[in-house]
């Protein structure tokens, strides 16, 4: 039988902290009635964690390990813990202690009461401006850009309906994104609480400012997929389209201005500028038919959408 909750957990050089946090879930759980397991995704550590976890597991079978051969980052942790899940809620937390345990009963409640994705708010969080100050940043421009009215989308701290994190596919930094690629599933029922936020016990953090530079970067290719996955020619094509059109008007322009009015052209930067305006929109229309031949042949192989229920047609 499936358990109530499945606790998944990135683990990287967090082995001083390791056995608290399983001190902590398995009170927590225990005291509200919960069954659970735990997943904990040792991400290529180079410290002692795998063998903490291995002597968890020994102890406690609710607590399960995944071992990396390197460290692949949180996105690829977050799926192997994803894939290996069964509880009827999938819960997310980090390995360092800042989460806190207490808050997965509230966060299971939420989901029992109709919700897709709950996200923690750190509204006071514990942390240095060098991370706080780039991370309301990082939040407002998210928020902007996906319409998702989360104050805190990069909280480790989160709670999924099964079935969501069944449908994902994640990697590189795009860990950050999930609740914009729920919405895009069709999960759109997106709700936010406010946890508790610890300070950091023990070592330090292992997220350097060029996760910020990886995450705007991220940012985009999220939000292309999402609007323009399955028709990449949207994209290319108005573009291109509007490209081409500005280049020929140009061009056309300037033919008009030699042939009716005798003005010399081959000195004009513009001559220069329609030209590549029409290569450029040609580049760009070509590239999105290139586009569509490979999402077609993909849809030939998979459905381009998801059925949750399904009525038969009875004799």
């Amino acid at each position: 039988m499936p358990v109530d909750v499945s606790i998944v957990v990135p683990v990287y050089e967090e082995a001083a902290s390791l056995d608290a946090l399983a001190d902590e879930i398995r009170d927590t759980c225990e005291h509200s009635g919960l069954t659970f397991e735990v997943w904990l995704i040792d991400d290529g550590s180079r410290d002692r964690s795998w063998d903490v976890i291995d002597q968890l597991h020994a102890a406690d079978g609710r607590f399960a390990g995944v071992r990396f051969r390197r460290n692949y980052g949180k996105s690829a942790a977050l799926m192997a813990g994803f894939a290996r899940a069964t509880g009827r809620v999938v819960v997310t937390m980090d390995a360092d202690l800042q989460d806190d345990p207490a808050e997965i009963p509230a966060l299971v409640g939420m989901i029992g009461s109709g919700l897709d994705l709950v996200s923690g708010w750190k509204t006071r969080r514990k942390d240095p401006l060098t991370k706080t100050f780039p991370s309301v940043f990082f939040n407002l421009v998210t928020r902007a850009v996906s319409g998702i009215r989360l104050h805190d989308f990069n909280c480790g701290l989160k709670a999924y309906r099964r079935d969501l994190i069944k449908s994902l596919r994640i990697y590189g930094e795009m860990h950050r994104y999930i609740p914009l690629l729920a919405k895009w599933a069709g999960y759109d029922r997106i709700g936010e609480m406010k946890v508790n936020h610890r300070l950091r016990r023990h070592g330090r953090s292992k997220f350097g400012v060029e996760r910020y530079v990886r995450g705007c970067l991220d940012l985009l290719t999220v939000t292309f997929l999402t609007r323009f996955g399955v028709r990449p020619m949207h994209f290319f094509g108005t573009w291109g389209l509007l490209a081409f059109l500005f280049g020929f008007g140009l061009s056309l322009w300037i033919s008009v201005d030699k042939w009716v009015f005798g003005n010399p052209v081959g000195d004009r930067p513009a001559l220069l500028l329609g030209a590549l305006l029409i290569m450029a929109g040609l580049l760009l229309m070509s590239t999105g038919f290139l586009a569509e031949l490979i999402v077609r042949q993909r849809m030939e192989e998979e459905a381009p959408y998801e059925v949750t229920v399904e009525m038969r047609r009875s004799e």
